[in-house]
């Protein structure tokens, strides 16, 4: 099995296990093959954490779970120095903690505090942690995919903007249609009565790393005209001086998206690019991937955050002002 089909094979698995949530999955898909970290946000009960242990059950990886709370700590995290005797002497030994592996659920991120959402900073952007002067590399497969509930916001804990940075895309989930609410009815009578007689079978065999690998290399390979680029920075750049493009643009915009954002909006559509099977990006893909890669990286002013605008809101109009090349 090659890239293509692995990965295929992996979207068709994860697909069958959450029903409705197509999108879902790509966006997933692509921060694994793009070598990001996502932020999925939703209200309860709409699969969050169900995706991400279905991306790793498909995966030959290992997922780890770490459930924040306000009374976590860094090295809860990270691990920590222990002292044991070894030849009648003491001596310290790094035990690793739960950042060590593959596939990182950090569910309900916002409900720890700021030194325990820093200590993911190191892991996210270097991916290597330092613990008592030393330094520990992480896995070469490390994906991080957190979690955060929109409207339950006692006892919680803003990401601050560096972090929100770090972050590859934020995905928003909405609810299923009914059709497929019916099939999820279906899906969790039939893991009732155990996965021999139920209608979600085990995959028939986890997708390798090296796949993952071998595909990244190949979506590297992506063409990227000059053209495209600079479609990619004309977005950007209608975020920092939406004063250029609309004043009621630069109404809602008080600061626009970093450097990484950028960087981040051309990577994605080359993997957006590479999943359509074609060898080039194309503006329909970097316009596909606008709205995941921006949402988290623009502050809106004082005055659109009262009148109810969102940020999707902002990149449609932005998606409108700037224009597609040909």
């Amino acid at each position: 099995m090659n890239a293509r089909e692995a990965i295929t094979a992996l979207q068709a698995h994860m697909e069958a296990s959450i029903i409705g949530q197509r999108d879902l999955v790509r966006q997933m898909v692509v921060g694994l093959l793009a070598n990001g970290h996502l932020l999925l946000e939703s209200l309860p009960g709409l699969a969050k954490t169900r995706a991400v242990k279905s991306l790793a059950k498909n995966l030959d990886a290992q997922m780890r779970r770490i459930q924040f709370t306000p009374d976590l700590l860094p090295s809860d995290i990270t691990g920590t120095e222990v002292l044991h005797q070894q030849d009648g002497q003491n001596i310290f030994q790094f035990q690793p903690g739960p950042i060590f592996g593959n596939v990182i659920l950090a569910d309900e991120i916002n409900r720890a505090p700021a030194k325990v959402q820093a200590a993911l900073l190191e892991a996210m952007e270097e991916r290597q942690i330092t613990v008592a002067g030393t330094t520990h590399v992480m896995p070469e497969l490390f994906i991080v995919m957190a979690t955060q509930n929109p409207i339950e916001q006692e006892g919680t804990y803003p990401l601050p903007e560096a972090q929100l940075d770090r972050f590859l895309m934020k995905v928003l989930i909405d609810y299923p249609d009914n059709a497929s609410e019916i099939g999820v009815l279906a899906l969790v009578r039939g893991e009732e009565v155990g996965p021999a007689r139920g209608s979600a079978q085990a995959p028939a065999g986890r997708i390798e790393p090296a796949r993952v690998f071998e595909a990244r290399t190949e979506i590297h390979g992506v063409h990227v005209a000059p053209a495209i680029e600079q479609y990619v920075m004309a977005l950007i750049d209608a975020t920092r001086h939406p004063d250029r493009y609309d004043k009621t643009l630069a109404s809602w915009i008080q600061i626009g998206a970093s450097p990484r954002g950028g960087i981040a909006l051309e990577r994605t559509s080359r993997v957006n690019a590479w999943l359509e099977g074609r060898p080039h990006v194309v503006p329909g893909d970097v316009r596909a991937m606008a709205h995941s890669v921006l949402r988290h990286r623009i502050i809106l002013t004082y005055d659109a955050s009262a009148e109810g605008i969102h940020a999707d809101r902002v990149i449609d109009r932005i998606l409108e002002l700037v224009a597609v090349p040909a």
